[in-house]
């Protein structure tokens, strides 16, 4: 059966959307549902990923098909979606020896452009490139809290409030959001000159937790450690690592996002239904509550000069 297409303009660009009835999640929610939500979350997420280097997972024949990650930018896409060349960690992954051409969507053409490549999760790293090209020291710290089996996002909730203890009496500023799948994830603007800072502090701070509440955490990743625990995953601050940027849709059985929520939702958190939200629920929420996470920018300070960490 031939494409279906259609040419919209967008901004000043021209775009040639394909397929936009095809439905992308089991529920039914489709292509042009998925264009739809990324139009009008643009403002709140493009500066969350801007000089960020976008990995993307895409789904062309929806959640129930095969998903791939893609970090070089495709072959064929639109001259104006800018790109940086960095060194990769293996020659294998980029088209030139030991590179990764990634994409840049620095503005809503280029959202829409890989919305329509059903690129539904966006993944970045916790630094820059901008002033570049090249990659600058981190500017985020992230802690991805992830359920093991029998463990859920409740159980992330309660590791949350310890973290937040331990993070604020450090001088940082958390902000949690949803992974969008099973998780929670607690964000802090930092400072640091040095690229392997936040990974190091991360680290301890886990082992901290860890060593602190063993019936309920763990930071270490195998995955017979993790019944009825949360990992407290800090290895997603290597500078090869990405997370699942703010406001992101996630590749699930219906259409979540990487949502903002506030402390105040977190220590209400009594049942996974609590912090999960779909799409929809995004947008009602950034009508109501704005950007939530815009402290990340605002609230970034050196990471503490300890020994320990």
């Amino acid at each position: 059966m031939p494409e279906k297409k259609l040419t919209v303009q967008v901004g000043e660009r021209r775009l040639t959307l394909s397929n936009l009835d095809k439905p992308l999640y089991s529920t039914g929610f489709s292509k042009a549902e998925v264009v739809r939500y990324y139009t009008h979350i643009a403002p709140l997420l493009l500066p969350h990923i801007s000089r960020r280097p976008i990995t993307m997972v895409r789904f062309p024949d929806g959640t129930d098909g095969e998903a791939f990650f893609e970090k070089n930018c495709p072959r064929g896409a639109p001259d104006w979606v800018q790109t940086v060349t960095l060194p990769s960690s293996g020659s294998r992954s980029g088209r030139g020896p030991g590179t990764i051409t990634y994409p840049l969507i620095e503005d809503l053409p280029s959202l829409v452009w890989a919305a329509n490549l059903a690129a539904l999760e966006l993944h970045v790293p916790q630094w820059t490139v901008c002033p570049g090209p090249k990659r600058q020291p981190p500017d985020r710290l992230v802690f991805d809290l992830d359920p093991g089996e029998g463990a859920s996002v409740v159980e992330c909730a309660r590791v949350a409030e310890r973290l937040l203890e331990v993070l604020t009496a450090d001088g940082l500023t958390p902000l949690p959001k949803t992974s969008g799948s099973k998780g929670l994830q607690i964000c802090c603007g930092v400072r640091t000159r040095r690229p392997d800072r936040t990974s190091t502090y991360a680290k301890a701070i886990a082992e901290q937790l860890a060593a602190e509440l063993p019936d309920l955490v763990v930071a270490k990743m195998p995955k017979n450690l993790r019944t009825g625990r949360v990992l407290i995953d800090w290895s997603q601050n290597h500078v090869a690592k990405t997370t699942i940027a703010p406001y992101s849709l996630r590749g699930r059985d219906i259409p979540t996002a990487s949502t903002q929520i506030t402390w105040d939702e977190v220590r209400a958190c009594r049942t996974p239904a609590d912090l999960r939200f779909t799409a929809d629920d995004v947008l009602h929420r950034v009508d109501e509550h704005g950007d939530l996470l815009t402290e990340l920018e605002t609230s970034r300070v050196a990471l503490p000069a300890n020994d320990r960490r």
